[in-house]
């Protein structure tokens, strides 16, 4: 069985302070997800996540991205770069990195539910052929991410992997685990094409996504729901995980 091997300690590198396990829950209605899965060398599979995840076989990174119109905080978007992973036989999406637009919604997801969301400048594209996505920081491209060639799919047809964050919690070091509800209205498939992306912006330099394998677009109603589960991350889920 492959487990993680990073240590703790280097994970926790600018990772954020989770205020506590009572964060409501958040309606972010007609919401677009922009997803791609890409396949990584197997060198770095181990060395990315904590002892207590299973990396998948082969490595994977998955680039999550919400453009959320409506928010308590306002509008934002939200990009995540993910490595592939189950806690215990679950799948989960352990959150390496990620970036966001709107300085108030990137403070209340780092403590409310544990996002390490740097600012950064979003920016969409959308035809009738095509979705365009960059994030820049600094002046500087750190991802440019494109979806052509859409293609109808089921409100169904799309699943989404549930959400690990490691943060700093009253209980110390944990993984938090997230899982959003999101009711579909439509999807589409997509064909990947990643032009730019500065690894060590999304968490750790040996990121290589280097073969697309697929990618979506969904527009849903998404809802944060209350965090009900955090696990150690240097134990197993079967052992490891807490009820908050």
């Amino acid at each position: 069985m492959i487990t993680g091997s990073a240590r703790v300690e280097d994970l926790m590198a600018r990772r954020p302070r989770l205020a506590g396990f009572d964060a409501p829950a958040v309606p972010l209605p007609n919401t677009e997800i922009l997803q791609a899965l890409f396949e990584m060398p197997s060198s770095a599979r181990e060395a990315i996540v904590p002892p207590g995840l299973h990396p998948t076989n082969p490595a994977a990174l998955v680039l999550q991205a919400w453009r959320c119109p409506e928010s308590p905080w306002g509008a934002f978007s939200l990009v995540q770069a993910r490595a592939q992973t189950r806690s215990g036989v679950r799948p989960r999406g352990f959150v390496l990195g990620a970036a966001c637009d709107n300085a108030a919604a990137a403070s209340a997801l780092a403590t409310g539910f544990g996002f390490p969301a740097a600012p950064a400048e979003i920016r969409w594209q959308r035809a009738y052929d095509l979705v365009r996505l960059a994030v820049s920081r600094g002046g500087e491209t750190i991802l440019a991410l494109e979806g052509a060639d859409p293609e109808p799919l089921g409100a169904g047809d799309v699943q989404f992997s549930g959400t690990l964050n490691l943060a700093d919690t009253p209980r110390g070091w944990r993984l938090v685990q997230l899982d959003p509800e999101i009711r579909a209205t439509r999807a589409e498939r997509l064909r990947p094409k990643l032009s730019a992306f500065r690894a060590a912006a999304w968490g750790d330099s040996r990121l290589d996504p280097y073969w697309p394998v697929s990618a979506s677009i969904t527009h849903a109603d998404v809802e944060l729901l209350p965090i009900r589960f955090v696990c150690r991350p240097d134990e197993l889920a079967f052992t490891g995980t807490e009820r908050v």
